[in-house]
């Protein structure tokens, strides 16, 4: 179905920053929607276009393979895309609307928000209103939310209903928050890096089933 399918009471879940094939596998038999890959160096989860391109021969049709960047060059783009095939790009940089649409190419793309106090949900929405998606992230020093949650309160409600259902979630979620984010926001989807890690980087199998199992506990006590 992909993660931008919206289905009011199923939340779609994606997780980021996988690196190995028994990352790949793990979400995969636990349910997920969507897998990152992050293309951009610094990151402790960054790998190659070539590493990505193995791990995605792993994901069942249906599962996006979502390519993260950074401020990526043209060229650095263009490796990217040479080789990995993906299929929902997610730009977490200062790229422009014009910069994401140029290179997402007419593919689906998302627009991370950093967020924090006093950011302006209506300005940015309007702004990056081509977008398929936007993902909302804390805002921190650099890229990425590095596990630290925003005030989900500060979200305008008439913002929340007008575009859940384009609403990626992320910023710090882990097993024991996602319920409650459901619960209140009901995002299209929910995004992980950092909450289902044993260390910086590394990712924990029981931590990615159980994030899925407590996001579909949250979509039980939700429905009607």
């Amino acid at each position: 179905m992909g993660l931008l399918t919206y289905s009011p009471g199923r939340t779609r879940v994606k997780i980021c920053g996988l690196k190995t094939p028994s990352d790949i596998d793990t979400a995969v038999a636990a349910g997920v929607d969507a897998v990152g890959f992050v293309f951009y160096a610094p990151s402790p989860r960054a790998v190659t276009p070539n590493i990505a391109a193995q791990l995605i021969t792993r994901l069942p049709a249906g599962v996006d393979a979502v390519g993260l960047v950074v401020n990526a060059s043209e060229a650095e783009f263009a490796a990217i895309r040479a080789i990995a095939p993906i299929t929902l790009w997610q730009f977490h940089g200062d790229e422009s609307p014009e910069d994401c649409a140029r290179l997402a190419g007419g593919q689906p793309w998302m627009k991370a928000a950093r967020i924090g106090a006093g950011f302006a949900f209506d300005d940015f929405s309007l702004q990056y209103s081509q977008a398929n998606a936007f993902l909302l992230d804390a805002l921190v020093e650099g890229f990425g939310g590095g596990g630290v949650p925003f005030d989900w309160q500060g979200i305008p409600q008439t913002w929340v209903s007008a575009n859940a259902h384009r609403v990626v979630l992320s910023g710090g979620l882990n097993t024991h928050n996602v319920g409650e984010a459901i619960a209140r926001l009901h995002p299209c989807a929910v995004d992980v890096s950092s909450g289902v890690e044993c260390s910086r980087g590394v990712k924990d199998p029981v931590l990615m089933t159980d994030f899925i199992k407590a996001v579909r506990a949250a979509d039980a006590q939700s429905a009607p």
